[in-house]
Formats: C-alpha cells, structure tokens, sequence
C-alpha cells in the first residue's frame, strides 16, 4: 500500500546535490535513502535501501550504488517537500522525513523501480 502524506500545497525546495564526498557536507548524497540538505542530515523516512557501508555482498552493493544514484538524481530533477511524520528524528541524529514532489512520494519512485522497499522499522538484507 503506497504511503500517503499530507504535503504542501507548494514544493519550495531545492538545491543542486552531488555524492557525498570526503569533505563538509552541506547538500549530498549518502546512500539511497540519506543526504544532506542544507547542512541538516535527513533520512528518508518512508524507504529502506541497500546498504553501502558496508555492503554485505556485491548483489547489495550495485543496488545499493545505483539507488544511491537515482536518489541523485531525483532530488536534482526539481522543487521539492520535506514532510515531518510521528517521529522526528532517529538514533543517529538523522531527520526523518518523507520527501515528496507534487505530493506524491520520492520514496515511491525508488520502490518502484526495485530501488527500496517500503520500511516497516525491520532492517532486512538484500542478498540472495
């Protein structure tokens, strides 16, 4: 069943967002389901991705690289909304948030195209 949110009326944000690399991170990209927006570390809170560090295979890790990507490219395709849920941050520190354009789910997107899968608070591996 697809998440729904109630998003903004209006996407307001953008930024232009990279991988992350080895130095400060203001706007990035993690992984598939964590970047950096304007210094602020958010976790996608409605997905889960493979992991990339570490990957427990090589399977997880081109998932992982490529989700990563597409997450990329996705937050640079254009305006978007940080939609706050039940909890606001996690035990690392991260914001959770569902990311949304148009009202309709990023995080979606990615489940779609065999990327995530919906997170239901149980991490669970992505090797064969």
């Amino acid at each position: 069943m697809p998440a729904f949110v109630s998003a903004p009326q209006q996407d307001t944000l953008s930024a232009s967002f990279p991988i992350c690399g080895a130095g400060p991170r203001v706007s990035c990209v993690v992984d598939g389901d964590t970047f950096w927006h304007q210094g602020v570390k958010i976790r996608i809170a409605d997905i889960d991705t493979p992991e990339l560090s570490p990957p427990r295979c090589e399977a997880e890790r081109v998932k992982g690289e490529a989700a990563k990507r597409r997450l990329r490219d996705l937050l640079n395709a254009g305006k978007f909304s940080l939609v706050a849920g039940q909890r606001d941050a996690d035990q690392h520190g991260r914001k959770l948030r569902t990311v949304t354009r148009n009202g309709h789910s990023i995080g979606e997107t990615l489940i779609a195209e065999g990327l995530a899968r919906r997170w239901d608070g149980a991490r669970r591996g992505w090797c064969d």
